[in-house]
This record gives C-alpha cells, sequence and structure tokens, in this order.
C-alpha cells in the first residue's frame, strides 16, 4: 500500500533539498513525478521550489484555498512530492491521504511542524494525525551544537512573538534552535519571564 509521508524539520534543516534529491532519483530511473507547492509562497519565484543550496526544479501544481486536488491527472505519476506542507488547509492533506490510498501513489510531505510560536500548524497537525510515516530532518541550533526542535523570530535583531502566524521570510528572520535557545532568546527580547533554570550556554 502507498503511504504518506510527513518529513518535518526546522528552519535550514534541507528539507527541500531532500525533496530535490528524491525527485531527481525518480526521474533518474525514468520515473515520473508530481512537484506540488502552494501558491503562497512566492519567496523564490512562484513556480520554483528551490533550497538554500541553489538546487530547483518547477513546481508541477501550484496549490491554492481552492485547489481540488481529486479533479488532477494522476495517471504515470509514481510519486507526489509536497514542498512547504505547513502551508496547506487540513482539506487538502485528507485529500493527499485519500490519493495515497486509492491511486496507490506515495506521497512525500515536507515542511515545518510548528510555528515560531511553537503551535502547530493545521496543515502539519493533520499530518500528524493521518501520516503512516513521520520523519525528521535533523538541523542544529543556530546557538549551540544541540538539535534544533523549534523555529524562532527575530525582529530588528530580538527574538519575538509578535506578528502574523504567516510570514514568508528566509534567515534573515527565522532561525532554527534548540528550546533551550529558544526560550533563553525570548526572556533576553523580555518576551517571557525568566526561569529559574540555566541560561544558554
Amino acid at each position: 500500500m502507498a503511504k504518506l509521508y510527513f518529513r518535518h524539520g526546522t528552519m535550514g534543516s534541507a528539507k527541500t533539498l531532500n525533496l530535490l534529491a528524491v525527485a531527481h532519483n525518480y526521474r533518474q530511473q525514468g520515473k515520473q513525478v508530481l512537484l506540488l507547492k502552494p501558491d503562497m509562497d512566492t519567496r523564490f519565484g512562484r513556480e520554483n521550489i528551490k533550497s538554500r543550496a541553489g538546487l530547483q526544479m518547477e513546481a508541477d501544481i501550484l496549490v491554492s484555498p481552492t485547489t481540488d486536488l481529486f479533479q488532477l491527472n494522476y495517471e504515470g505519476i509514481s510519486c507526489i512530492l509536497v514542498d512547504e506542507a505547513h502551508f496547506l488547509s487540513m482539506e487538502h492533506i485528507e485529500q493527499l491521504r485519500d490519493i495515497a490510498l486509492d491511486k496507490e501513489i506515495p506521497v512525500i510531505c515536507y515542511g515545518l511542524r510548528t510555528d515560531f510560536r511553537s503551535k502547530l500548524f493545521p496543515g502539519s497537525l493533520r499530518l500528524m494525525e493521518l501520516s503512516d510515516s513521520i520523519e525528521e530532518v535533523k538541523a542544529t541550533c543556530y546557538y549551540c551544537n544541540r538539535k534544533s526542535i523549534m523555529n524562532i523570530r527575530h525582529v530588528n535583531g530580538k527574538a519575538t512573538l509578535e506578528g502574523p502566524v504567516i510570514q514568508l521570510g528566509a534567515e534573515e528572520k527565522y532561525f532554527p534552535v534548540c528550546y533551550r535557545c529558544y526560550r533563553h532568546q525570548l526572556e533576553e527580547a523580555g518576551e517571557r519571564k525568566p526561569t529559574a533554570a540555566m541560561a544558554c550556554r
């Protein structure tokens, strides 16, 4: 049975690079892949799926709030790859779940687990609930050598919990951090009360 996969990681964990490598491997074997991304993600061009390492491919489908994934043509498709899947609606995740089952096509979704406030994105929540396989794409904390599990937003050099949940940016706005550094940066910025625990080192 084809599976629905959720591969999540913090900012800078090479999720998109992983996606592009998987797509390349399928195509090298003469197989067709379908590349999806949310149409709201315009950081590197509307159609581009681009990693920070510089590799890129063009998306086949831009998913908008009104896109019906059931209406797409999946004939001859060996794998569906989804970039920035956390931005998809719960309904789109449910459609992908059914497509994997009914069409016998593996669907691999890449995205963030939580936003900068440490809350699950709706799309990520539904992926956590429905995926056959949940895998972490690991990265190192920006401030130390621990594993990053959070994403922190900086404005004018200070960590913040303010602002819209969806605000597209890159390294100048968001950093991958461990929880210790996440808490310490917010305490330093006055965004939360200091604890008695040891400060970040």
